[in-house]
């Protein structure tokens, strides 16, 4: 058996058990546990596009934003500056909620995608660009705040339909969009082509014509792009941008290529004379050259050396034939300084 307690030690412990330890002795006999980290999550703002996703987004429209500002620049005939600013998921209401009112809100059919995407120009810069195609100038006019007209809207149709064709070659690369606008609001509240609280994916950009700037939004509902998100991804957007040339695609370069004009020269002999003599010259003068008539001759294509040749006739004209190619460290330039192209010179005597 152990060692027995005496009556004072078991009063002792007694005691000890009704004695109340505070706070901070608690605090510092309790054992430390490291710092967990915490997240925040808004459940009402559930992340459904994935990172890879959102990259691949921004790497398309990025192209498109610089693509886009051109086709503007050339038809306003102004410089025009589109920046990407953003590309961020959110809920369809608050994305309605975040526009002016009355604004050009474009729904737009992107077959074979499912549902409808959405176009949206801020007033603030598409009454400039109306007011430039009109013959307008770079004064700044006081901002309008109404509904398009009937003649306006055609105008704008110019500017949409410049925005979906750079858009169709943006996502050529995934998939082959088929996009027209099927209509045009003002009141973006008042439509509602998906339910408040669903998921969007909203690419913002922003136009710079002159000192004039505003926002144009595309916004791409999440469940219209659910069933190709496997393809926006890093990976895949890589593969498709990098794939190899098919043979429709190299015989379409070999028939643009052949039907380049280029300029050839043949390099008879080259020689330096007097300037008097050259001026002297007259039909039947023979200009003396030091090149064997045995050696081959240097052709040249654009200013460069390629091959080796020999003259000769075909079908009673003056012609060369190729003896072979010339190899690159044997390339010189065609004629030097201070010496008259003797092809030039042949022609003269």
């Amino acid at each position: 058996m152990g060692d027995v307690l005496s009556q004072d030690e078991v009063e002792h412990l007694l005691g000890s058990l009704d004695t109340e330890l505070n706070p901070a002795e608690l605090a510092a006999r309790a054992p430390l546990r490291p710092r967990e980290k915490i997240t925040v999550y808004d459940f009402k703002r559930p992340e459904r596009v994935g990172k890879e996703q959102m990259r691949a987004l921004q790497t398309m429209h990025e192209g498109f934003g610089r693509n886009f500002g051109a086709g503007l620049s050339a038809m306003l005939r102004t410089i025009v500056e589109v920046k990407l600013t953003s590309v961020d998921q959110l809920t369809y209401s608050e994305f309605v909620f975040s526009l002016e009112n009355p604004t050009c809100f474009n729904l737009i059919s992107a077959s074979p995608l499912e549902g409808q995407l959405i176009l949206d120009i801020n007033p603030s810069i598409l009454f400039p660009i109306i007011d430039r195609l009109l013959g307008g100038g770079s004064i700044e006019a006081t901002p309008t705040r109404r509904p398009l007209t009937e003649i306006e809207l055609r105008l704008v149709s110019r500017i949409t339909g410049l925005f979906l064709n750079e858009m169709h070659r943006a996502w050529e690369n995934v998939l082959e969009l088929d996009l027209k606008v099927d209509r045009v609001e003002s009141n973006p509240q008042l439509v509602q082509i998906i339910p408040a609280n669903e998921v969007v994916v909203l690419i913002s950009f922003e136009l710079t014509v002159s000192e004039t700037r505003g926002m144009v939004n595309l916004c791409i509902p999440f469940n219209s792009i659910e069933r190709i998100s496997h393809k926006l991804t890093s990976n895949s957007w890589i593969s498709y941008s990098k794939r190899p040339p098919t043979t429709e695609s190299i015989q379409q370069m070999t028939d643009h290529i052949s039907d380049a004009p280029v300029s050839v020269i043949v390099e008879l002999a080259g020689t330096s004379i007097a300037m008097a003599d050259l001026i002297n010259l007259r039909v039947g003068d023979v200009i003396a050259t030091e090149k064997d008539i045995h050696q081959p001759l240097v052709v040249s294509v654009e200013g460069r050396t390629k091959y080796h040749a020999k003259p000769g006739q075909y079908k009673g004209r003056k012609a060369i034939e190729i003896l072979a190619p010339v190899a690159e460290r044997q390339v010189q330039p065609a004629a030097s300084d201070g010496v008259k192209d003797p092809l030039e010179q042949s022609k003269s005597a």
